[in-house]
């Protein structure tokens, strides 16, 4: 029998810092001790939370339980041969850099910070800024061990389990908890990628570029000025690259081509006041990026073009003690191109402060049930949260995303309604029967998931 887990009451939040809610949290270390809580810990329901990375609720389970992973992190398996990783699921992004990076390897896509698990960044399907060329990190899990409900320990994959696979993947931990992966990553021969920046005027011309470049580049993104009206709405700037060759490494860095430069990391040490961040601000600091990046192409280390924020730890306190919601959507691209002026419009007109703006091009949809990704055009936002004001907002534009056939991001979201996940979500259906099947009690649920109406009210 394993030591039975004492849950500590804890008030959580997501990287948005909202909403906050009081939780009980365990930490098992081993999966032994994982399935002893969810088979015999006394709440009515449990969560998985890795780093804490995802925005809003997903990762929260008001008054009940959460299941901490991050001490089950540890590296497994790996087969040279052919890049495949086992590794636990708390494990962070940052730390398989660390140890593979020098060795010529890269995770095959990554979002915009490398804090988060594997286990999160399966559960949220995460994608990066080679969504266009790879598709997201489903693509590239080869098999995942997940504790279920009855506590069963499942091996799943394209071949084994497969429907529980594909629920699980995109599925934000509501089918159990992902206690391994096995991951195929990428040989590299730098740790550098060569980066394009070109500004663009506004909204048609930045679509008209990332569409002609998308077979040129491996990655692509734009920074958007999300304040600019008029003729410059959506002026933009472009960073589009490719993985850096050996040979096109300066001499002094060809000696050892893998190895990241050092950077002091800066901290945010305190919430900062919410006056600080206001449309005045934001529109000069969006001025300043705007005009300090003229087109040139430049030679850029990977930390510093996938990962730009990371080095400022807990930067999410700029925003206030009221934190902030990252609104992120995705349009078709037979929609993309009004839909966002629309946004973007009613945003800049509602004068929300968002400096952290970020447009990038989809590819495909993959497999996962609820998965966000499918092809066109996705926006991130940051705004800050304001009580009854931004629930107003964010409303009125989650209208305008229905009605142009477009998507809210799991990970990001903090206030969607049911009624609207289940428009922009036609696998849910089909996912809600397989978790009846698996999890009747819904032993695996979170606030987010009862909020949307994934699982009942419990």
């Amino acid at each position: 029998m394993t030591r039975r887990e004492n849950p500590a009451a804890m008030r959580l939040s997501g990287w948005g810092n909202y909403p906050v809610e009081s939780c009980r949290v365990s930490r098992p270390e081993t999966a032994a001790a994982m399935r002893e809580v969810v088979l015999h810990g006394g709440e009515q329901s449990y969560i998985s939370r890795g780093l804490g990375r995802s925005y809003g609720d997903s990762a929260l389970n008001r008054d009940q339980g959460v299941l901490l992973q991050t001490s089950q992190d540890r590296l497994l398996t790996f087969d040279a041969e052919h890049g495949r990783l086992a590794c636990e699921a708390g494990i962070s992004l940052a730390e398989i850099i660390d140890v593979f990076l020098p060795r010529g390897w890269a995770l095959p896509t990554t979002p915009g910070t490398k804090f988060v698990t594997v286990g999160g960044a399966i559960a949220a399907d995460v994608h990066g800024k080679n969504h266009h060329r790879d598709g997201s990190l489903g693509n590239f899990v080869i098999d995942l061990q997940l504790l279920t409900a009855a506590g069963q320990i499942l091996h799943c994959s394209r071949d084994e389990n497969t429907d529980v696979f594909w629920a699980t993947v995109g599925g934000m931990g509501l089918t159990g908890s992902i206690l391994s992966a096995t991951l195929r990553l990428v040989p590299v021969e730098t740790a550098y990628v060569e980066v394009d920046y070109q500004r663009t005027t506004n909204l048609g011309d930045t679509l008209e570029r990332l569409t002609a470049t998308n077979r040129d580049f491996h990655f692509s993104v734009a920074w958007i000025d999300c304040l600019a009206r008029g003729k410059s709405l959506g002026r933009s700037v472009l960073m589009l690259a490719n993985d850096a060759p050996r040979s096109a490494l300066p001499i002094h860095l060809q000696a050892d081509p893998l190895r990241l430069p050092r950077r002091r990391r800066r901290s945010v040490p305190f919430h900062l006041p919410s006056c600080l961040l206001n449309s005045w601000s934001v529109g000069l600091f969006n001025e300043v990026y705007y005009r300090s990046h003229p087109d040139r192409r430049r030679l850029v280390d990977v930390d510093t073009f996938f990962y730009p924020l990371d080095t400022v730890l807990n930067w999410n306190r700029i925003y206030g003690r009221r934190g902030f919601v990252q609104y992120q959507v995705l349009f078709p691209p037979q929609t993309s191109h009004d839909a966002l002026a629309r946004l973007l419009e009613r945003v800049a007109a509602r004068r929300q402060a968002s400096f952290l703006a970020v447009l990038k091009s989809m590819g495909a949809a993959g497999p996962g049930w609820l998965s966000f990704p499918f092809e066109g055009h996705t926006l991130a936002l940051d705004l800050p949260y304001r009580g009854e004001q931004t629930d107003r907002i964010l409303a009125e534009l989650d209208a305008l995303v229905l009605e142009h056939g477009g998507r809210l991001y799991l990970a990001k979201d903090a206030t969607m309604s049911a009624e609207t996940f289940r428009a922009m979500y036609p696998g849910l259906a089909r996912f809600r029967q397989l978790k009846a099947e698996i999890d009747p009690n819904n032993r695996f649920s979170s606030s987010q998931a009862r909020r949307l109406g994934i699982v009942g009210p419990q």
